[in-house]
């Protein structure tokens, strides 16, 4: 009868011991849950906050590189050295570029060159004010130079125009000139009369003139046309008896007859012959004197 307590009292504390136990490990357990809870919790706070510093630096990354793009632009135009900003603006184009999440580090490392790099903005643009000063004296000293080029270039341009109008003068002066022109009909017994011309008396045409006195021409080798006109104001020429094209105003004409003289300036004078072989149709005639493409003497004759 006695051991029957025993037994019971011992079941007892067994139980007890096993209630005390499953606490602990209930209470352990609990812990467990709540210090990995608040590990957790703090770091996706810690995840949230980098990634929030990361978003940031982005932002400043774009905001350097944009500035640094004006700045590329603004000294380039003005003329300066823009190889340190580009440099700095390929760094960071790159670091941008990363597709990665930057640690803590990373982040207060490239945080402090960034700082840099905007030290060398700041002396970029003090830059800038001295290429912008040195740029408007030079400006200032190229609308000098160009306002003295163009009253140099005014007063070339006056002095050619006196020069163009005095070798106008000049060439015109030097120009020949047919004086004393004699047009005379010869007949077949060689007798010449210089008025009234009938058919039966122009088995040749004789034009006489002499070349005026200028000193301004040049002595040299001279081709001297006549060219007699139709009344219908067509040319009289004839290929077989010498006569030939030339230049005048640009444009190709007959002439009747022509002499290769050397112009000496001695008055000298030249005489022309031309058999046209048909009769002559009633009218008035002209005889053209050319010379060096111009015209240097004119006149004219009837035939009845």
């Amino acid at each position: 009868m006695e051991t029957t307590p025993q037994k019971n009292a011992k079941s007892d504390n067994g139980k007890n011991i096993l209630i005390i136990v499953l606490l602990i490990l209930i209470v352990a357990s609990g812990i467990k849950l709540y210090t990995d809870h608040l590990d957790k919790t703090r770091k996706s706070e810690e995840i949230l906050m980098l990634s929030e510093e990361n978003n940031e630096l982005n932002r400043r990354i774009d905001s350097m590189t944009y500035q640094l793009d004006l700045r590329i632009q603004e000294i380039s135009k003005l003329g300066g050295d823009i190889a340190a900003l580009e440099e700095i603006k390929e760094q960071l184009t790159r670091e941008r570029n990363l597709d990665r999440k930057r640690s803590s580090d990373e982040i207060a490392s490239l945080n402090k060159r960034i700082a840099a790099f905007s030290k060398t903005i700041e002396e970029k643009d003090q830059e800038i004010i001295r290429l912008r000063e040195a740029n408007e004296q030079l400006f200032s000293e190229n609308t000098d130079l160009k306002t003295t080029q163009a009253q140099i270039q005014e007063e070339v341009a006056q002095l050619n125009v006196k020069q163009k109008e005095l070798q106008e003068k000049v060439d015109i002066a030097a120009r020949l000139r047919a004086e004393n022109i004699s047009i005379a009909a010869v007949n077949s017994r060689g007798k010449e009369r210089e008025d009234g011309f009938k058919n039966r008396q122009l088995e040749k045409l004789r034009v006489t003139f002499n070349l005026a006195d200028n000193k301004v021409a040049e002595k040299g080798p001279r081709d001297i046309y006549v060219q007699i006109m139709a009344p219908n104001n067509q040319p009289i020429f004839d290929v077989a008896k010498g006569s030939g094209t030339f230049s005048i105003d640009g444009r190709e004409e007959f002439y009747t007859v022509h002499q290769d003289i050397i112009f000496d300036n001695s008055k000298q004078t030249l005489t022309y012959f031309y058999e046209k072989g048909t009769k002559y149709n009633p009218g008035v005639y002209e005889v053209r004197i050319y010379s060096d493409g111009y015209q240097i003497g004119t006149k004219t004759f009837e035939v009845k």
